[in-house]
């Protein structure tokens, strides 16, 4: 029989973390009372107690064995109780990491820590605690901690990203302005560095303004003014903003377009989309290069393409490319002046209206960007 130390239950209300364990407990605790006569014996009461948690849960013998295993523990790791109970807990968790953590737990020294197991599927981060029950029996707690610990992953790199965007700029301010300040006055050392500090607070207010404007859009909070709009139409107009830029850099900047590609959608965040697909294309595209933007229409679909004949994208980055901060070439990222947030936020954007995006590249052959939206209703046609 195994004897419940005391202080177990409190231990195992921390190890959930949840209100729920707690009301059961209070609630078991309740029909005790109501019927002294049906109070189970301990050790059935704290097997109970063991099933329902809503971590998994191992209780093993001194050799290790498994005892018993709860659905929880079923679920999480995909084994078959009734196949694993009785045989080495390294047998049914494949894990050299788990089983150092049980032999120091029968050792006396009980702990919690991380512990990484791997699965067929990916390598998973648990929290397991492993404390004696008695002299004979160890108890086994483990909590996927996988999601937390990829957002925490997340958390880091973004903030080293924008730690690294914003140092970049500001120590060239400072450099500059300490310049302009010891020259005394002189007009020739202001003319050089005073635009550049300018050009480097503009770079700094927009990369704080795609920021905002990611964030407002990952949680849902970004309101939509929506309205039937021709797709063609918003294009040619961010194209004639576009025009004069595109001049100045030598490329040809030109527009095929489809009538009848009318989306139901905010004007402004289209144009916006646009804004982003072609200013990353001008970025990317030599002199003497091609950037076309194409509307037409596919059944029920309006398809915005924009094609340029810049130098590509490699294969092993095509996947990354509408992450934040993703740079294919770092080393030349600051002479195009990108904030590295174009394209996660036209991905955005485009979901927002109920579509798709995604980018086919050959290196060194240029690339193109394909929006799909939904047709406006009264669009789609029976020659759709």
């Amino acid at each position: 029989m195994i004897s419940v130390p005391d202080g177990l239950i409190g231990l195992l209300v921390g190890a959930a973390g949840t209100w729920g364990f707690m009301r059961l407990v209070a609630a078991r605790s309740r029909e005790a009372k109501r019927d002294d006569r049906e109070e189970p014996r301990p050790d059935e009461r704290f097997d109970r107690l063991v099933e329902t948690l809503p971590l998994g849960a191992f209780v093993l013998d001194r050799r290790g064995f498994i005892r018993s295993v709860n659905p929880a523990a079923e679920a999480l790791f995909h084994i078959d109780a009734s196949r694993a109970t009785g045989r080495a807990l390294i047998e049914a968790v494949p894990s050299i990491d788990l089983e150092r953590h049980v032999a120091s737990a029968l050792l006396g020294r009980g702990s919690s820590r991380n512990v990484m197991i791997a699965s067929s599927e990916r390598e998973r981060t648990f929290l397991v605690s492993a404390y004696m029950l008695d002299d004979d029996h160890v108890l086994v707690l483990a909590l996927d901690q996988t999601p937390l610990v990829a957002l925490e992953s997340v958390r880091r790199e973004f903030i080293s990203n924008v730690s690294h965007e914003l140092r970049t700029p500001l120590s060239a301010i400072r450099l500059m302005v300490e310049t302009v300040t010891f020259s005394e006055g002189d007009a020739d050392v202001q003319a050089m560095f005073l635009p550049k500090v300018l050009h480097e607070v503009d770079r700094m207010v927009q990369l704080v303004e795609d920021l905002l404007e990611l964030a407002r859009s990952e949680s849902g909070r970004l309101p939509l003014r929506l309205e039937i709009l021709s797709l063609g139409d918003v294009a040619a107009s961010v194209i004639e903003t576009f025009a004069q830029r595109a001049q100045s850099l030598g490329i040809t900047l030109s527009i095929a377009r489809d009538d009848g590609a009318d989306v139901v959608a905010d004007h402004d965040r289209i144009t916006q989309i646009l804004v982003n697909l072609i200013d990353n294309a001008l970025r990317h595209t030599p002199a003497a290069g091609d950037v076309t933007v194409s509307i037409e229409r596919e059944a029920d679909e309006a398809i915005l393409r924009v094609r340029d004949t810049g130098s590509g994208i490699p294969y092993n980055d095509l996947p990354h490319i509408f992450e934040r901060f993703y740079v294919v070439e770092r080393s030349r990222a600051r002479e195009r002046s990108g904030t590295g947030l174009g394209l996660s936020i036209a991905k955005q954007l485009v979901e927002l209206h109920g579509g798709t995006i995604g980018a086919e590249s050959d290196l060194g052959e240029g690339s193109v960007f394909i929006c799909r939206f939904p047709l406006a209703v009264s669009e789609i046609g029976p020659e759709s």
